[in-house]
């Protein structure tokens, strides 16, 4: 099997020719009732199926949510080996959003799922959870730079109950949030164009507050339906806007299930983006 070349450079390239935008695919009970599928299996492959149809040709990076597969067993997980596997095969970067965070062997398990390519899962990156600890997610990082394949840590995420954890501070007056951001530049050292290891910084946030300079990808959820939009980016993340992926799921995924229609709502996110941040 080919190595691909580091995640940061091709994200880099797919943002450069696509655009700045992440549409997830989160197949959640309500959006396929909206969409006039039933809650199982059929529809679920259908919603999947649609969304990289209308999209993985288009977009930088598909973001499909673990959960709203796995929460059908087996059946769901086939689907969404075939999802991810057609979304790659599509031009689509995927990003799979499944927030692993263990230590030791187990680490290194998830990481074999979603990292390695022989794995029916295999993704172009990976969402983890820093708080076992930063050196905890060792075995992802390890695999990640030697597969060419992405790590997006939680830092500042958009739900509020975040900041009681990411924002408590220790004893040497760093947050904990800028704790992940400092081991995350240090990775990313001299990497060019761009890093592989990202950090979710939410786009809702009222200020950062913390430096966000990491040479690598913020993914920043919360741009539509939680409330930020476009606008709010440059102020939310300053200099580093450049390396900003918002990461729209709602406000794209409503418009289904016409393939021109969600085409046509991620276009517009991502005419907004470049609108903002090329100002």
């Amino acid at each position: 099997m080919t190595t691909l070349a580091p995640f940061g450079a091709r994200l880099r390239a797919a943002m450069d020719t696509r655009g700045r935008l992440c549409v997830g695919i989160d197949p959640h009970a309500s959006l396929l009732t909206a969409w006039g599928l039933n809650d199982d299996v059929q529809g679920l492959e259908t919603f999947s199926r649609t969304v990289v149809e209308a999209l993985a040709d288009r977009v930088a990076v598909l973001k499909p949510q673990a959960a709203f597969f796995e929460r059908f067993g087996s059946k769901g997980i086939a689907v969404l080996e075939r999802s991810v596997a057609e979304a790659r095969e599509a031009g689509a970067l995927v990003l799979m959003d499944a927030k692993r965070g263990d230590i030791g062997s187990t680490m290194a398990a998830y990481a074999e799922t979603f990292l390695a390519p022989g794995s029916p899962l295999f993704s172009d990156a990976l969402t983890v959870s820093p708080y076992l600890g930063f050196g905890s997610l060792r075995p992802a990082l390890d695999l990640a730079r030697e597969q060419g394949c992405g790590i997006f840590a939680l830092a500042l995420t958009s739900n509020p109950e975040g900041h009681e954890v990411q924002r408590a501070v220790g004893a040497d007056g760093e947050s904990v949030a800028q704790a992940v951001l400092r081991r995350l530049a240090a990775e990313n050292a001299g990497a060019e164009p761009l890093g592989s290891f990202g950090a979710v910084v939410g786009a809702t946030l009222a200020e950062a507050g913390v430096d966000l300079a990491i040479n690598g990808p913020l993914l920043a959820p919360g741009v539509g339906a939680q409330g930020a939009t476009a606008k709010d980016l440059p102020r939310v993340f300053g200099a580093s806007v450049r390396n900003v992926v918002p990461s729209v799921s709602r406000d794209v995924l409503k418009h289904g299930p016409s393939v021109q229609a969600l085409r046509a709502a991620a276009q517009a996110f991502v005419d907004d983006v470049s609108t903002v941040t090329n100002a």
